[in-house]
């Protein structure tokens, strides 16, 4: 799939609601929450504009029994595709709209992802820094499958700082 990196755009936002609501009727009372997550989720980050949408169950096991009805409706099912505890289903084939990332409640995956959106949006300069090093890989890379591990540890040591932040929030305030 060719890297497409767009600027941040308040359709994004409006995507996640959309879906969300929609994923409700399709799965019923399986979901528990959804989280906007993702490059998508953080006002002024350049991002693929590929929506990803946390969707936290009460049992992960129930969404591999709608597999074949999310296939049906448009979704490409991709299991855990690398993160045990996850079921993944993306939406729009090679022009991808959406991510769908299920989580049991409780899986550690939850928190990492979100301590990082927060950190993100409350950091706008750490934000503008990712921006700039997308738009660099960008250019080197027109490939997913070569830009996204390009950037894997830039994005595990802003993950460690994200912790770090969201840890030392948490000792000085309660």
């Amino acid at each position: 799939m060719d890297v497409r990196l767009s600027d941040w755009s308040e359709n994004w936002v409006r995507m996640f609601e959309e879906e969300s609501r929609f994923l409700k009727t399709v799965f019923g009372d399986v979901i528990i929450n959804f989280e906007h997550f993702g490059s998508t989720s953080v006002p002024g980050l350049k991002a693929k504009p590929v929506v990803d949408m946390m969707t936290i169950v009460k049992d992960i096991e129930k969404v591999d029994s709608f597999n074949e009805k999310m296939a049906a409706i448009g979704y490409g099912v991709a299991g855990e595709w690398g993160i045990p505890g996850r079921r993944l289903f993306r939406k729009g084939g090679e022009n991808r709209t959406h991510h769908i990332h299920f989580y049991q409640n409780g899986n550690l995956h939850i928190e990492r992802h979100l301590i990082f959106r927060d950190y993100l949006r409350t950091h706008p300069e750490e934000a503008a820094r990712y921006s700039i090093f997308k738009e660099g890989l960008a250019i080197r890379f027109t490939k997913t499958s070569e830009y996204s591990p390009a950037k894997k540890s830039f994005v595990l040591d802003m993950e460690r700082r994200a912790l770090e932040w969201h840890n030392n929030d948490r000792k000085n305030n309660g």
